[in-house]
């Protein structure tokens, strides 16, 4: 007699990025020992985990934001390419509105702080693998905002060599640094910065450095 009972669902398939191994270890762990959730890989790199995520085609990415080669935030695009289908689950050590928001643009499901339990992340990926967003309810108004287009993202008008700058500023280069580092004369260099400062809205560079980290533009 056909058995009643019905099928037992497949497992979410997750590749983990993270290059910690401690923390890596104890995430997979978890993972691993959740019902109905596997962890098929860990990399430890954005190059390693787009070729994971083509290997392995998961179900969700979890995905640490700070890795040796980039910010995670920015291969999103490229993992859902590899493994299309994919969620893509942010893991970061603070969350605000703004990162938050770069991550729903990029095209991720959910951002999850490193500092929540394991409990969290796992109901974090049961939802995002579901289909749904995982986003605290705090950073959701900010979100909704930024993608409406009623919230103006600081920063979001410069240039590619303004970015370029910005990041210099950030590693402690001065606007001379700046100017060898780029190729060009100190003046340009100088209106270079300027200009930075005026589109974040900073009275100075340690303020437009401040205001960069804290919406995400650098690390």
């Amino acid at each position: 007699m056909p058995s009643s009972e019905p099928p037992v669902p497949p497992p979410i398939r997750v590749v983990l990025v993270e290059d910690h191994d401690m923390v890596a270890e104890a995430i997979g762990m978890a993972l691993d020992r959740a019902d109905g959730m596997e962890v098929v890989a860990r990399s430890r790199s954005i190059a390693a985990a787009v070729a994971d995520a083509d290997r392995f085609r998961p179900d969700v990415v979890v995905l640490d934001r700070r890795l040796p080669d980039g910010d995670g935030i920015s291969v999103i695009g490229r993992l859902a390419e590899a493994a299309p289908g994919a969620r893509i689950l942010v893991l970061t050590g603070e969350a605000t509105a703004s990162v938050a928001a770069r991550v729903a643009e990029a095209g991720g499901a959910g951002l999850v702080l490193k500092s929540s339990g394991l409990r969290e992340l796992e109901a974090a990926v049961r939802e995002v693998a579901a289909g749904r967003v995982a986003f605290a309810p705090e950073l959701m108004a900010g979100v909704l905002e930024r993608l409406t287009g009623r919230a103006r993202r600081p920063g979001g008008g410069l240039t590619g060599r303004e970015k370029e700058a910005l990041s210099m500023l950030a590693e402690g280069l001065s606007t001379d640094q700046v100017a060898e580092r780029l190729g060009v004369a100190r003046n340009t260099a100088r209106n270079h910065i300027q200009r930075v400062l005026e589109k974040l809205g900073a009275r100075s560079k340690l303020e437009a450095v401040a205001i960069a980290r804290r919406e995400g533009l650098v690390d």
